[in-house]
């Protein structure tokens, strides 16, 4: 599947989801309006410049490009901007300018066969099915694999450590979520610049953002669901478009957000679109590549630690695929998923009931760092339907999905009640002691599990350990 939802895998049952520098850039006069397209559909890019170029210089030469100014991050020197001009990146620069939204809407056929057949995937296993168990606490398998309720008699988190949850949007009545959920730091970045207003963070159409919410944090002692780091914050940051999509400057967007508020964790159970690899040496992709990866080291820089899934392909990142359906470029070792790819990143796998890797999961050898629940619909717990991860779905319900998308949250939660507990520790140091407390996992019998039982490329480090976490 492409987009965010290839690293949530649909449950079988639900229950009621350095590269590029920019060459100078002088101001230029505005070109003649004649010139410019002025009736073609808007399309929305990310362009670099040098850190800390004026905003007079960028919209200069946005204007004279046929471009607007959308947004502009001048920490980093990445502009978002629309254009309705078709030669817009090559009037810019192809290794300067890239747009996601036009790619999908462009793209060559095979791309196109390639995201109609994932959509179709989507559409037909994301189902819903709500059911009106009392209490949920027996269901919620994954919490007891990583020692969270024993972890929560000694610390529930701390309402003074926010976890940035970069996803679709959160639902914000929801019982167990409505405690845990700051509006105040929540924004929608779909379209790369921050919007505070309710109705551009809450979620719509897609679940998935509640979901990994309330793995993190969610609490509801009246049907007994409780998440991970329950004590903790967590703000809504909507980078996820109702057509499932997540463009670079949405995620760039989401990273500089999370930088200005300081948060101290984020989750990001997704990659960005629309290809699955970014190759920083191809024109389109250098710039999108280099703009989140400015914008994730931003946010490191600021005190934030990211964590991402690692995805579920079933493929070694140490060794990927040579071609991804949605580029129109070979992928090599050079090229990235995003943003798991980047450094400093937490990637992490997911493993199911019996505690192996999810036959979904990706893994590479140096690539996981840690492992946590994601489910696996072939690993049943005794007497259940879904051997997926019970959390929160829309209309205050409760449902159950499968996929790295859903073991990220457990590592981020686990990230921050380690914040918790110790304060003002920069993003590195949480980041060791999430691989440090992280149980030991011995390869299966699978020539694909490669290292020894403290670092393997199944399952990194481990399996996360709430309990040690806050020990």
């Amino acid at each position: 599947m492409s987009r965010f939802r290839s690293l949530l895998l649909p449950a079988a049952l639900t229950l009621g989801v350095g590269g590029v520098l920019a060459a100078p850039v002088a101001a230029a006069e505005p070109t003649a309006a004649a010139e410019c397209d002025t009736t073609s559909t808007p399309y929305t890019y990310v362009v670099l410049y040098h850190p800390r170029t004026p905003q007079a210089v960028v919209d200069a030469e946005l204007a004279a490009k046929c471009g607007e100014r959308v947004a502009y991050y001048p920490e980093i020197g990445v502009a978002v901007a629309s254009s309705r001009n078709a030669d817009f990146a090559d009037r810019i620069g192809v290794y300067r300018a890239y747009s996601g939204s036009r790619e999908v809407a462009h793209p060559d056929t095979a791309a196109a066969v390639a995201r109609a057949q994932a959509r179709a995937e989507v559409e037909t296993e994301e189902t819903v099915d709500v059911v009106s168990t009392a209490d949920l606490s027996a269901q919620q398998w994954d919490m007891h694999m990583i020692h969270a309720p024993e972890a929560h008699a000694i610390n529930e988190g701390s309402p003074s450590v926010t976890v940035g949850v970069l996803d679709s949007g959160v639902e914000p009545t929801h019982p167990a979520l409505v405690d845990s959920l700051d509006p105040e730091t929540s924004v929608g970045c779909n379209t790369g610049a921050p919007d505070t207003r309710p109705e551009a963070w809450a979620s719509t159409n897609i679940d998935h953002g509640t979901h990994v919410a309330g793995t993190i944090s969610g609490k509801d002692t009246e049907r007994g669901f409780t998440g991970v780091a329950p004590g903790v914050r967590i703000a809504s940051v909507k980078v996820v478009n109702d057509e499932g999509y997540i463009y670079p400057e949405a995620a760039v967007c989401g990273f500089m957000w999370a930088a200005e508020h300081r948060f101290e964790v984020t989750n990001n159970s997704y990659y960005v679109d629309p290809g699955m690899f970014y190759c920083p040496s191809q024109p389109g992709d250098a710039a999108a590549y280099e703009a989140v990866r400015r914008a994730v080291a931003y946010s490191q820089k600021r005190g934030v630690l990211n964590v991402a899934a690692a995805g579920n392909s079933d493929f070694d990142l140490a060794d990927p695929p040579a071609d991804d359906p949605n580029r129109q470029h070979p992928v090599n070792s050079g090229c990235a998923i995003l943003p798991k790819g980047l450094d400093g990143v937490v990637t992490v796998s997911s493993v199911g009931y019996e505690a192996t890797k999810s036959s979904f999961s990706n893994y590479g050898l140096r690539e996981v760092d840690v492992a946590a629940p994601g489910g696996d619909r072939d690993q049943l717990p005794p007497g259940a339907t879904s051997g997926c991860i019970l959390s929160t779905v829309f209309n205050g319900q409760y449902g159950t999905k499968c996929g790295t998308s859903m073991a990220a949250p457990h590592a981020a939660g686990v990230a921050a009640l380690i914040a918790s507990k110790r304060p003002q520790l920069p993003p590195q140091a949480i980041s060791a002691l999430l691989r440090a407390k992280a149980d030991s996992m011995p390869c299966p019998d699978d020539d694909r599990c490669t290292g020894p039982a403290a670092y393997n490329s199944f399952y990194g480090h481990g399996l996360v350990n709430a309990l040690a976490a806050v020990k």
